[in-house]
């Protein structure tokens, strides 16, 4: 039998998370859980035995994050597709599906970069139950056997109650309940999660959106017929794609669709789509306060106390049913049974032009990232990490001066005419107008303090000249 293409879904921004996960770095890329992403942990999952090379959908934004996380998790065969205008996960996985079309037997296995799964065998099982029925035509569909009523998931009903783990006939998709109703749902032993997790052969899927949804597929192959091949990512072609209607695959198709098929999940799931949610994936008993980085939590109950900065104590003293999780530079204090409306924070703070509504303190780069540790009105200071092969464009400035001091490794440094290589403890002047660049030819990551001083010190005071991520 032909291999499994893992077709993994990179895009979404993730703001009931915030404000660990945000727009420029969102819930996929960051350590939630343990030390690796939740984009890392995915592709663990669906990497070797029958699984081919893992096929990545995201966006211009996020190339170079997806190479690098999977890179550093030593999975380097990975293909990925940018998409150019975010279009949710119907023409997402139609394109998937069209790129692999050669192989059309065999079977795509679509599965989102964001979700926590505790019991990896047993998620992998559920995909060998699902297997069969996919093979034989079927669109497979995983439903997350429920511990609780929950109103923040779409079900998916069967006849009967599951019993064997293998592929049952699906009855309906049902929309998100309300509280009486989840409970209802709950008492007949018949309704699962919607895990947004698919499995089917690529000729078949690519059949289903004939029929069921045809609008989108000339669009679709278009936009992946004129895509360019650029740094090892593959682009879309933006007119076409962005002319394809924005819709979910559920609604697309999956809804319409008459031989659709459930495996039941039980593997530790969680979308970690709110505090709530991460709260209850992450804690042993019910009510148990989640303590992680450095908390202290007295008299604590049903709490999340979350900090993510080695320097901020967070402290929680006769907290109940409360979120509260500090960055560097942001705090949420939430009542647990809001934690669905941090979305409405976020589009709040949008309003008011907050720049931590999407931004993070560390701003990821191809190259590496930067930090602002220190600004005001004539300067500013940033910690920078160049990975080893990275490269900042050639470019000058035509508002601020420069300072660089290496504080670990090696850069090698051009000013005008002048290159050199600096080491630990020394630093170079870069004067206004002054064209350079720093590279990091050594095997390890390089760090510098940078001080700027100037009349203007935003990010678009930049003229390059040359760049070797080709951005504008």
């Amino acid at each position: 039998m032909s291999q499994i293409y893992p077709v993994v879904l990179c895009g979404g921004s993730g703001t009931r998370l915030w404000p660990s996960s945000r727009k420029a770095f969102p819930k996929q890329f960051s350590p939630l859980v343990g030390e690796e992403s939740l984009y890392q942990q995915t592709l663990r999952r669906l990497s070797g035995g029958s699984f081919a090379a893992p096929l990545i959908m995201t966006t211009e934004d996020f190339r170079f994050i997806c190479r690098d996380q999977a890179d550093a998790a030593g999975i380097n065969d990975t293909r990925v597709i940018l998409e150019p205008v975010g279009r949710n996960t119907a023409p997402a996985v139609l394109t998937a599906a069209l790129s692999l079309a050669e192989d059309g037997d065999a079977l795509m296995l679509v599965a989102p970069s964001d979700h926590l799964i505790n019991q990896p065998d047993r998620f992998l099982a559920a995909v060998a139950a699902g297997e069969k029925a996919a093979r034989s035509g079927k669109l497979v569909t995983f439903g997350v056997t429920p511990d609780r009523p929950e109103t923040g998931f779409g079900y998916l009903e069967l006849a009967a109650s599951p019993d064997n783990g293998g592929a049952e006939p699906l009855k309906r998709f049902v929309e998100k309940p309300d509280a009486e109703r989840a409970v209802e749902m709950l008492a007949t032993g018949r309704y699962l999660w919607n895990a947004g997790i698919f499995l089917f052969r690529v000729a078949d899927i690519i059949a289903a959106f004939r029929a069921h949804a045809p609008e989108m597929v000339a669009p679709c192959e278009a936009a992946l017929a004129q895509g360019e091949m650029d740094l090892g990512f593959l682009r879309l072609a933006k007119e076409p794609y962005g002319a394809v209607r924005a819709e979910s695959i559920d609604y697309a198709v999956m809804e319409k669709a008459d031989d659709i098929s459930v495996v039941p999940l039980d593997a530790g799931w969680s979308d970690l789509g709110s505090w709530s949610s991460f709260h209850d994936a992450r804690v042993k008993e019910p009510g148990e306060t989640l303590c992680e980085g450095p908390v202290t939590a007295l008299d604590c109950e049903n709490t999340v106390l979350r900090s993510e900065d080695k320097g901020m104590r967070l402290v929680g003293l006769g907290l109940k049913n409360i979120v509260a999780v500090a960055t560097r530079d942001a705090v949420l204090v939430a009542d647990m049974d809001k934690s669905q409306q941090v979305k409405d924070v976020v589009e709040t703070l949008r309003a008011d032009n907050v720049a931590q509504a999407d931004d993070h303190m560390r701003f990821h780069r191809p190259w590496g990232w930067y930090e602002s540790l220190c600004i005001s009105d004539n300067f500013q200071v940033k910690r920078i990490m160049v990975k080893p092969g990275g490269v900042l464009s050639l470019q000058s400035h035509k508002h601020r001066a420069e300072h660089w001091v290496v504080v670990a490794g090696e850069a090698l440094v051009t000013v005008d005419k002048d290159v050199r290589t600096l080491k630990a403890n020394e630093s170079v002047y870069i004067p206004l107008g002054a064209v350079h660049r720093m590279e990091n030819r050594g095997q390890e990551p390089m760090y510098l303090i940078e001080v700027q001083t100037g009349s203007y010190l935003g990010e678009d005071d930049i003229i390059r000249y040359e760049d070797i991520y080709n951005r504008g």
